[in-house]
């Protein structure tokens, strides 16, 4: 190295007299120096050169100029940047105080005031950088810098200008980017466009480390740190150190979830999140996760049939269902509860998700009339087992299990129930085994919500109501199951929507205090019988039976939209996200709300991170395709339009947003081309007029649109409902035409 710094030291003879060298990375080797223009201390940072004659040295220095625009107090400024001689340089000021690392190599573990105290300061400093378009890429120990109690981020901008300059050389030798015990599963993984999440996780590492002595995976190569990142899960900080506040170690465990989705949204909140954690006492979880909270992991299916998993599926959301109506206990949504089927997840990682503070496991087995369900509670926290029980009975006898599971859970947990203490906390739904069987048949079937998977369904549900006429979750059942034929447009609304509305009524006759029932008959009255007032009193009917049954926040959302009233849409959402955080439909519908709001920007957050649950989720793809045609993206509009026609088998709703985004970015014969498939769909399946008017709305064809509108109208189409509030009708509503049909629909 005697050469290096006798070049770097003839190269910057004019500028900087180069002292010593002070460190080294994997990118880059650090000298103290001074500015001889202005007398002070400097540490010059030389790429080593077998990166640098990887790079393009224009593009390295292009991009290192925009992180000297970032101006922060927790941010190490840059002083100045350079090519010598095909040496790429840059220059920082030379701080005196150690680095995190250097600190930690003398305590190991951090006094926790002081740990919080640096990751704050270094998380404002992520937020204020991401909010400028800089990720940081490459947050660690040796990066954090400490001078009188003062935390410095550094190294802004040398790993982003390192990726950019390396372009599609990125994984080349010498090239590598991050460190692996602080990289983030999706750095890890090599994906090429990353967030500010990814920074969250690195800094997240780093807290643990300061906290826990260590960080959260080791190993004995970079190879087997990072292949722990995707296989095995993080040990709670409060398990190797005390006196760590429970709410304090949920707030890490959350930053470091694999999935960039499940981690806070921004530095900022989690900097936030850190300094609400720091202040509760140790052991004690406060709000993070409440005490009296579970989710209920799909049961596995040990039947020799393995055609049998809608009876264990079945019996897992009975559970759910029973033990969500228990005043005090926060049950995880089936949704986000059935995501983590077929997935070796651990306790832990699934109470962090979810935030809850145990989860249920069990299996079921069936034989003949015979049936044997086994269970085990466990704490999400250490994953010590707090209560297990095996039940052989027989068919007939499902019921007493699912009220005997639900009830030792309460008693485990320590649930004050109310009302009468012997009420069982599962009903007898029906007596007829045959007619249960058929009604957990079709709601797995419903779950699919492809419209053959609902046709079964609905197969299944008329079968349990032959078997009993009084079995009112079986007319529930149907209810569902024809709503979402009509919203989908796999039936015309006129075929769908009033059996939806005849089976929620029969439902509400056998059981009035059936909050799905409630919810289902809600969904007829908002989109075809236009009853607003009777649709938002069967929604807080629903919510007041059962406030823990997402679907009727969600569906109150839905009506607000219509209404306009956006803010409180947005609360609706908010609420039914956070009993039911993992459901694709109610990410999705969140941001389709903010698209109606023309909060274009929460629109596409929202619809990105549903897409992230699920990349095959085609309602986000179509109404990421709306949201980037309003934003005159056009482009990426066409792109994603592309992508919800393909995975939804040519829906007409899909090819209608294709024509949306061409008619908004002036391609007319596209937009008059997509018209016409529309057209010739129309003799395959149902095609809604409102999709036709979508498109020439959009082409500013005011008196076609009007035209279709009014077939519409004839026809019920469920849209209508948002006729006052959507963006792409835009162009009609100075008609008086437009004005009168909005009133016809009885729209306030």
């Amino acid at each position: 190295m005697s050469d290096l710094l006798e070049s770097v030291s003839s190269a910057l003879a004019d500028r900087y007299a180069i002292e010593r060298e002070v460190g080294r990375g994997g990118m880059a080797i650090v000298y103290q120096a001074r500015d001889l223009r202005h007398g002070r201390q400097v540490a010059v940072k030389v790429l080593r050169p077998e990166i640098a004659v990887s790079l393009g040295p224009d593009r390295f220095l292009r991009e290192i100029k925009i992180v000297a625009g970032l101006t922060h107090p927790h941010i190490l400024p840059l002083y100045d940047s350079g090519d010598m001689a095909g040496l790429l340089y840059f220059v920082m000021p030379y701080l005196e105080g150690k680095s995190v690392r250097e600190r930690m190599d003398q305590e190991r573990q951090l006094p926790l005031d002081d740990a919080v105290q640096i990751a704050r300061g270094a998380a404002d400093a992520l937020d204020y950088a991401h909010r400028h378009g800089v990720v940081h890429r490459d947050i660690k120990p040796e990066n954090i810098l400490l001078e009188e109690g003062h935390a410095f981020v550094s190294d802004f901008g040398i790993a982003r200008a390192v990726s950019v300059a390396a372009g599609d050389r990125i994984t080349d030798p010498g090239i590598a980017v991050g460190t692996p015990a602080y990289l983030s599963p999706e750095q890890a993984a090599g994906e090429a466009e990353i967030d500010g999440r990814s920074d969250i996780y690195s800094l997240g590492c780093v807290l643990y480390e300061m906290l826990a002595g260590e960080p959260p995976f080791t190993g004995p190569t970079p190879q087997a740190v990072i292949a722990k990142r995707f296989a095995a899960h993080v040990v709670p900080i409060s398990a190797i150190r005390d006196a760590i506040p429970r709410a304090l170690d949920a707030v890490v465990r959350k930053a470091l979830s694999r999935t960039a989705v499940d981690r806070y949204d921004t530095a900022g909140e989690f900097a936030d999140a850190l300094e609400q954690a720091r202040t509760a006492p140790a052991g004690v979880g406060g709000a993070v996760p409440a005490e009296h909270s579970i989710a209920v992991l799909p049961f596995g299916n040990l039947s020799a049939d393995p055609e049998n998993e809608y009876f264990s599926d079945g019996v897992t959301e009975e559970i759910i269902n029973a033990l969500s109506r228990v005043k005090g206990l926060h049950v995880a949504a089936r949704t986000s509860s059935f995501a983590f089927k077929d997935r070796a997840a651990e306790v832990s990682e699934v109470g962090s998700t979810l935030n809850v503070a145990t989860v249920l496991e069990g299996s079921v087995r069936t034989a003949g009339n015979r049936i044997r369900i086994t269970t085990q509670l466990v704490n999400a926290e250490d994953g010590y087992h707090l209560w297990s029980e095996r039940y052989d009975r027989e068919m007939g006898d499902v019921f007493a299990i699912q009220d005997e599971i639900a009830r030792a859970i309460v008693n485990t947990l320590k649930v004050k129930l109310l009302g009468e203490r012997d009420a069982p906390l599962v009903k007898e739904a029906t007596k007829n085994v045959e007619a249960y069987t058929h009604y957990l048949k079709g709601r797995y079937h419903w779950n699919k919500r492809t419209q053959a998977e609902l046709l079964k369904g609905i197969n299944h549900f008329d079968a349990a109501v032959d078997e009993d006429g009084t079995f009112a979750l079986a007319y529930a059942g149907l209810a569902d199951s024809h709503n979402i034929l009509g919203f989908y447009d796999f039936a015309p609304p006129r075929e769908a929507f009033p059996q939806a509305k005849a089976a929620a009524l029969k439902a509400l006759e056998m059981d009035e205090g059936l909050a799905e029932a409630h919810a289902a008959l809600a969904y007829e009255l908002l989109y075809y019988d236009w009853d607003f007032v009777k649709a938002e009193q069967s929604l807080l009917r629903a919510m007041e039976l059962n406030p823990s049954y997402a679907i009727a926040p969600h569906y109150h959302g839905n009506y607000l939209v219509a209404m306009g009233d956006f803010n409180e849409a947005d609360s609706a959402f908010r609420q039914a996200r956070k009993l039911d955080p993992l459901s694709l439909i109610i990410n999705a519908a969140s941001g389709w709300a903010m698209y109606h709001a023309r909060r274009h920007e929460e629109a596409v957050a929202l619809l990105r991170g549903a897409i992230e649950l699920n990349p095959d989720f085609f309602l986000a793809h179509l109404w990421l395709a709306w949201t980037l045609s309003q934003m005159q993206r056009f482009d990426e509009a066409t792109a994603e339009a592309e992508r919800a026609r393909a995975l939804s088998n040519d829906a007409p709703i899909a090819i209608s947003a294709l024509g949306q985004a061409y008619a908004l970015s002036g391609a007319r014969k596209r937009a008059a081309a997509v018209l016409e498939q529309m057209h010739g769909k129309a003799g395959e399946r149902y095609v809604s007029p409102y999709y036709v008017a979508g498109v020439h709305a959009a082409l500013k064809d005011r008196a076609a649109a009007l035209e279709w509108l009014e077939r519409a109208f004839e026809e019920r189409s469920h849209s209508l409902v948002f006729l006052k509030v959507d963006p792409v009708m835009e162009p009609l509503r100075g008609e008086p035409e437009f004005a009168a049909l909005v009133e016809r629909v009885g729209l306030p």
